[in-house]
């Protein structure tokens, strides 16, 4: 079967983008317990991505990844849910990975009710405009090209003069994981125009 070519996404936009695998996904049709189970993890009141049924290919590391995504994203206490995302969408416009940071620029703006933010940090300008707790959030991700001990002294410092411990674990792993995540989104597929129907 032959479909239009992809077009690939080259802009950031809180607005929705697509993702399709460079392999064949797991057809939910012919997936075994296994698969199943682990795809199960996944939040239920979302439709099953063409990214969870890739990674299904490996259900042993889905279940574990699953989990991690949500306790570090979702759990109650510490960094806000609005500055998670705002982290993850710093994270992801760092790496390139215009899917994340359109999935995550979207749900920011749904809690905080706020696209200046976001304007700002997909524009690269009038950064001072953020106040100071998301700035900081902000300055944080752009360390993704600094070296460890960088963020280390810059999370004894300047962060903690806004975030308390909590919140700057909660941030460094959401940095972390997306630093992570954005990578193996961009070795198993690519984003791609939502218009297009593969």
């Amino acid at each position: 079967m032959t479909h239009a070519p992809l077009i690939p996404v080259k802009d950031f936009r809180a607005t929705p983008v697509s993702w399709y695998p460079y392999v064949t996904p797991v057809q939910l049709e012919t997936a075994n317990d296994v698969q199943l189970a682990a795809m199960k993890v996944t939040p239920s009141n979302r439709k099953i991505s063409y990214y969870t049924l890739t990674l299904a290919h490996d259900p042993e590391i889905l279940s574990v990844r699953s989990p991690l995504f949500n306790d570090i994203m979702y759990h109650r206490g510490g960094l806000s849910r609005g500055y998670r995302e705002l982290a993850a969408t710093e994270t992801s416009v760092v790496n390139g990975c215009f899917y994340c940071a359109s999935v995550h620029s979207e749900r920011y703006i749904q809690l905080t009710k706020d696209a200046i933010d976001i304007e700002i940090l997909f524009n690269r300008k009038n950064e001072q405009q953020v106040n100071s707790q998301k700035s900081i959030i902000i300055s944080a991700a752009n360390l993704l090209s600094q070296p460890i001990p960088t963020l280390e002294k810059q999370s004894s410092t300047t962060l903690s003069q806004h975030l308390d411990a909590e919140e700057v674990i909660d941030l460094i792993f959401s940095i972390s994981l997306f630093n992570w995540a954005n990578r193996l989104m961009h070795s198993l597929g690519q984003a791609i125009e939502p218009s297009e129907n593969p």
